[in-house]
Formats: C-alpha cells, structure tokens, sequence
C-alpha cells in the first residue's frame, strides 16, 4: 500500500535526522555557523521540524499546528534532547497522518492553496520527502565541516582520541 510506503520512508529519514544530530562529536556545534554556511544543523533541524508539522500535521492530518517559521531560523541553542522529541513526536505524526489516507485523498488535490500549481497530495509528500533528505545532507555536512582538522597537528590528534 503507497501509504504504508510513504509512512516508512519518512520515518527511515527522520531516524537519518536523529542520528546525523547524535553524531555531532560537540553538541554545541550543531548551532556553529562557519565559512558560507548560513544556517546550523541545530537551525536546519528546526526548520524541518516546523516544515513538516505544516505541511503535514497541520495540513493533512488536522493537527492544529501553527507553524512559526521565524523562530525555526532564530531560535539558538535548543536542547538536542529538546529537538530528538520533537522529532519523535514528528514522527509519529507523520506515520499516523499518512496511514490514515484514502487511495482518493493521495490521489486527490493537496488542500493547501499557497499561490503555487495544484498537485496532488502524493506529489506534495514526495517533494516534502526530498526537501528532508536535501537538508539533512547539510546537517551531514556541517558536521563534518566544523570536525575537519583545521592543521596537521589537530588531524593528528584526532586519530588518536579514535584509537
């Protein structure tokens, strides 16, 4: 069933997200910014958070959330345990959302109208799917961009913290 398909690919991403954010050697970095790099994981996982409680939650699955997309690029320093729950609780609501819909509902318009054409409601999922993987390729490379030994000596002594 394409529901059952879709429920599990979000929930396989959203288990990438948590541990993309885990795998961050110090937890204050995920709020780093460096280089070019505009936004932080921490910013970048908070901004799918809100996105998909949206377009999701919010607009498929009634949830009532309101989202806030200001705050999901200006909030700093949330506890990582604060985002893994918001993140299982997303998960959750997706798998619950996306079970619960009718060959006709997938099938059918999306009934968000934001000025943008009309698609239908599993077009939508698999372009929300693509915006998550999209970002959290960057939460992967932010990681490693901040954990890039800066000289020689700090490659060095990164190895040895591993042995």
């Amino acid at each position: 069933m394409l529901q059952q398909y879709l429920a599990n690919q979000f929930e396989g991403a959203l288990i990438q997200l948590k541990n993309e954010i885990n795998s961050y050697t110090h937890k204050e970095d995920l709020w780093k910014l460096k280089g070019d790099i505009k936004n932080s994981g921490g910013t970048l996982a908070l901004h799918l958070i809100g996105n998909l409680r949206h377009f999701i939650g919010a607009t498929l699955g009634n949830s009532g959330f309101i989202r806030n997309r200001e705050a999901e690029f200006n909030d700093r320093n949330v506890p990582t345990s604060a985002i893994m729950k918001e993140v299982d609780e997303l998960a959750y609501s997706i798998k619950t959302t996306i079970s619960q819909l009718t060959q006709e509902q997938l099938l059918g318009e999306y009934p968000l109208k934001d000025g943008k054409p009309a698609k239908i409601t599993v077009e939508r999922l698999i372009q929300l799917f693509g915006h998550l993987q999209y970002h959290i390729g960057q939460i992967n490379y932010h990681r490693r961009l901040l954990e890039a030994p800066v000289s020689i000596q700090d490659g060095i002594e990164k190895l040895e913290k591993r042995r």
